[in-house]
């Protein structure tokens, strides 16, 4: 079965795409040995299920996506231009997701958290972990963004909870209609949620 680090890392690749692209109930354990190029009695080395593969799955492709997002919300970094490069970093990851696979796939652990948050408790709440994380780093630039004036949120935490189920609405909205467009302002819907003026979100843009 080739080196036993490969053939964990194929299958954890594998349902990724297949749960991103298709749907995770549509997906088997046979799809993704499959798509891996890896035995079925290999999967069952590595994995007691499913659930457990794409759990893991989900954790080592969000321990890499952090990396990134400490870059953009660094605090190095003015708090309404992480704002405006975390939404520039939405656009550019879809249009190249876009340009891989013919389709605008918005918000991986949305579409498959609204799956499967009825029926596989574990990975429901590793989709919740993630997505509490995300909202973290939104808070922490909203209240940066009050310390300098730049915004007067009242509740960052509530707010920053807002902005984030205002990017994945849109996000969804472009993976339904498969366009691009959607995103290109996403910015400045953050901006008007947060009561930013003008003068301040064309400084973050510039």
């Amino acid at each position: 079965m080739g080196r036993v680090s490969d053939a964990k890392v194929k299958l954890m690749d594998a349902v990724l795409e297949l749960i991103w692209t298709g749907s995770y109930g549509s997906t088997t354990i046979d799809h993704i040995c499959d798509k891996a190029g890896v035995k079925k009695g290999s999967f069952y080395y590595f994995f007691d299920s499913k659930a457990q593969l794409a759990a893991e799955a989900l954790d080592a492709s969000w321990q890499d996506r952090q990396i990134e997002l400490d870059r953009i919300f660094s605090v190095t970094v003015p708090p309404l231009e992480r704002l405006q490069k975390y939404c520039d970093f939405n656009y550019k990851v879809q249009g190249e997701i876009k340009a891989q696979y013919g389709r605008v796939l918005g918000c991986p652990q949305v579409s498959l958290g609204c799956e499967v948050c009825t029926q596989e408790d574990a990975l429901q709440k590793k989709i919740d972990s993630i997505m509490a994380y995300k909202c973290k780093y939104i808070e922490a630039a909203i209240r940066d963004a009050n310390t300098a004036g730049l915004t007067h949120v009242a509740d960052a935490a509530n707010m920053a909870q807002m902005v984030i189920a205002y990017i994945q609405g849109v996000l969804t909205q472009a993976r339904i209609r498969n366009d691009l467009e959607h995103l290109r302002d996403m910015s400045r819907g953050v901006f008007t949620l947060l009561g930013v003026k003008e003068t301040e979100a064309a400084t973050a843009t510039a």
